[in-house]
């Protein structure tokens, strides 16, 4: 007999948002040796901008690689595996999480904790904050992979914040307040919010507004604040990106108030850069006593120090990050505004969005009911007839039945335009269709 955790379901595995990659690894696109394969767009994956990090290592790649002052750096990268990291990587991680925030904000190396990707941050923060059945609140719709992030070994409850397609998704005082209710009527003790920013599914940013709601609820209620803002720098139109950090800091300038213990900054270079594979992550936060915590947590799951090196070099570069930040953006926001011109020409609409790799799509309009049940018919179309795995909304807790969220970034261009395609050629059959059941009813 296996540990109940290996017997238990809580590991979110069972989500259609997984289920659908099985299918995709089964019957891949490709556009010479499978054209009528699944196309991949349930698959948040930064890959447009790829090549310039390509042609940077092409370029800095020689023969003094490992050399340093004093002999060669190989021996020490091969054996050193502290996991307090290497500081020049860390002072230049801490460097780059102010640029991308138009140094509104500063960074102390210390304060960082380094993990093998977000999902290893997150968890970390989650087992540094709750006990088992503890709650943590999220604003649905949410990122369906926090479900076995947050609860399958730390073993917590997900309480959803409410938020509807009314006032664009917005976090609003009354869904705080239904949600610590709602946690409060289960005898679930309530001990932090987490909230992505840039929102993934969503594709927005949080406002000032919301962050300084989340801000006060925090401190009205003694509970901790988790700011997963790992698209932080995939942010390509207006309005701009605020950190949770730079409204902390516009409210609260003097960092011994105690609120700055509650907030804590999860980080990542798999989204900025499309560097997933490196599994690069950190946890910035000011409390003292947590990060000391998580650091030693942190050897459960450290990240190479080839990793560490290799980056702080391509980090330390500063015109490459500044060019390459730049055109990122720019690449983005095409690709963006290819996706939902496409869309718009088939009469679908996509949540007005300003950044991220992805769109939030309405497909209501399609549902044969307004329910869940109907979403996740479509959603079977969608993948077995027409070839496209998008993520349904309800895998990630959306409220209302007919949101899908559609990955772009992961993708050339040539494949997104079959995909468009196919989203068209899907729209004509249900017309006819519709046209159909309408004349027979006449």
């Amino acid at each position: 007999m296996l540990s109940r955790k290996v017997r238990c379901n809580s590991d979110g595995q069972d989500s259609s948002y997984f289920t659908g990659w099985q299918e995709y690894e089964k019957n891949p696109f490709d556009p010479v040796h499978n054209p009528s394969g699944i196309i991949q767009m349930g698959l948040a994956e930064n890959q447009l901008s790829f090549e310039l990090l390509e042609s940077w290592v092409k370029r800095n790649q020689g023969t003094d690689w490992f050399n340093k002052q004093g002999g060669c750096i190989f021996r020490e990268l091969a054996l050193f595996q502290d996991y307090h990291g290497l500081p020049e990587f860390k002072k230049e991680l801490a460097n780059y999480m102010s640029v991308i925030r138009e140094n509104k904000v500063e960074f102390d190396s210390k304060k960082l904790v380094l993990t093998a990707g977000s999902t290893s941050a997150n968890e970390t923060l989650i087992f540094c904050l709750a006990e088992r059945g503890e709650a943590i609140l999220i604003p649905t719709p949410y990122y369906p992979g926090f479900d076995r992030d947050l609860k399958w070994r730390p073993e917590v409850e997900v309480v959803p914040i409410h938020c509807s397609s009314s006032n664009k998704f917005a976090i609003t005082k009354s869904g705080l307040e239904e949600a610590f209710k709602k946690a409060e009527k289960q005898e679930l003790r309530v001990k932090a919010m987490l909230v992505t920013n840039p929102s993934n599914p969503l594709g927005t940013s949080l406002s000032l507004e919301e962050l300084n709601l989340l801000i006060t609820f925090a401190v009205d209620r003694g509970i901790h604040i988790v700011s997963d803002e790992i698209y932080s720098g995939t942010v390509f139109d207006s309005p701009p990106f605020i950190s949770i950090t730079e409204a902390l800091h516009n409210r609260f300038p003097d960092h011994n108030s105690p609120i700055w213990r509650q907030v804590h900054v999860v980080t990542s270079l798999s989204k900025d850069l499309g560097l997933p594979g490196f599994r690069i992550g950190a946890i910035y936060s000011d409390n003292q006593e947590l990060i000391d915590a998580a650091t030693k947590m942190s050897s459960f799951g450290l990240i190479s120090s080839q990793s560490q090196f290799l980056l702080s070099r391509i980090l330390a570069d500063k015109a490459f990050i500044q060019h390459y930040t730049k055109e990122n953006l720019e690449r983005l926001r095409i690709r963006q505004g290819m996706l939902v011109s496409g869309l718009k020409k088939s009469g679908i609409q996509c949540l007005e969005s300003n950044a991220g790799l992805f769109c939030w799509v309405d497909m209501r309009r399609f549902l044969a009911s307004d329910t869940f049940e109907a979403e996740m018919e479509l959603w079977n179309k969608m993948l077995f007839e027409f070839g496209l795995n998008v993520s349904p909304g309800s895998s990630c807790h959306s409220v209302e039945p007919g949101w899908f969220r559609v990955c772009f970034a992961n993708m050339s261009r040539e494949t997104l335009h079959v995909a468009v395609q196919r989203i068209r050629d899907m729209v004509r059959i249900w017309d006819i269709k519709a046209d159909i059941e309408i004349d027979n009813n006449c």
